[in-house]
């Protein structure tokens, strides 16, 4: 049976979308152009999100000591070794990487650029870090690249955002993807499931209403605890205030999640890996691949695909 995204997976998988789309292998390269973060340096708040500590997801050759151009080179090298026709996204991903002055922010995208084997931008920001300008720029620079915007939006309940102090909105999140989409700029919605204080009815309406919103591409996971987080105080104070996941109760989440998303989006992850030292909780020991695994055997157990109970 072929699906709306036309192949018989039995979700819109990112892997096979972005294949399609390049004619080819496209690997993003991790980039840290050394941003910060409006709640973290008292424009908005002090100490980030409670959530989130950035030496989770950072690669080794990541390193503000290193340029733009040094750390492309470098990421590209480690990947370049087993395909030498692969192309790259050059990834600005620590912190917000659209909080700055325009001019600044130029001069760090198109220093990614130079690179002959970089194709575009992916760049992870929050939505109330652009501005009109800034959204202008980079509609006029996805006419020569590919360009997306990677959003954190991580809840659709103001009441959350508030607990973990992510300092926004989901209306101002609402906005962002709008504007983006609206010149034509690549969107991804980034989404956790399991924050506190919200349950399963809440995470089955999350999707819902992101699939009202012009996402393209969409990223899943877990709530973790780690360490160096305020999460990770709170969690220590007061445990029972926290729902961790079993592997098998998160999986069924995911499944009865993709049934009510719009099929048009692309879902790129459904589970975060952080190194173990650093994981407090769910402890699952589970690589990326292997939870997808996971999806795809549940979903074939159940009959069931992404979309089948979406309703416009």
């Amino acid at each position: 049976m072929d699906y709306p995204w036309g192949h018989d997976k039995r979700y819109n998988d990112f892997s096979t979308y972005f294949r399609k789309k390049f004619d080819g292998r496209v690997q993003k390269v991790s980039v840290d152009a050394g941003f910060s973060c409006p709640n973290r340096d008292g424009t908005k708040g002090t100490g980030g999100c409670s959530y989130c500590n950035n030496k989770t997801f950072k690669p080794g050759y990541c390193n503000l000591e290193k340029t733009v151009t040094e750390q492309v080179k470098e990421g590209i090298d480690f990947f370049a070794r087993k395909y030498n026709s692969m192309q790259f996204l050059a990834y600005f991903q620590a912190y917000s990487n659209t909080y700055a002055p325009l001019k600044n922010l130029k001069a760090l995208y198109e220093e990614a650029l130079q690179h002959p084997k970089i194709i575009g931008l992916v760049i992870a920001t929050r939505p109330d870090c652009l501005n009109e300008e800034i959204l202008d720029y980079l509609g006029e620079l996805s006419l020569r690249y590919y360009v997306m915007l990677e959003f954190g939006v991580e809840s659709h309940r103001n009441e959350t955002l508030r607990r973990i102090n992510r300092g926004h909105s989901y209306e101002e999140s609402a906005w962002a993807l709008k504007e983006t989409a609206r010149r034509g700029i690549h969107t991804c919605a980034h989404l956790i499931l399991g924050l506190p204080g919200e349950g399963y009815s809440d995470f089955i309406d999350q999707a819902k209403s992101i699939s009202q919103l012009p996402v393209e591409n969409l990223k899943l996971h877990q709530l973790q605890i780690h360490r160096g987080t305020q999460l990770y105080k709170d969690y220590r104070q007061n445990s029972d205030g926290f729902h961790i996941f079993s592997v098998g109760e998160y999986t069924d989440l995911v499944i009865d999640y993709l049934e009510v998303l719009n099929p048009a989006i692309v879902v790129e992850r459904f589970v975060s890996e952080a190194p173990a030292e650093m994981v407090i909780a769910p402890k699952w020991g589970l690589k990326n691949f292997e939870f997808v695994a996971k999806v795809e055997k549940r979903l074939a157990e159940r009959d069931t695909w992404q979309g089948r109970l979406f309703r416009q």
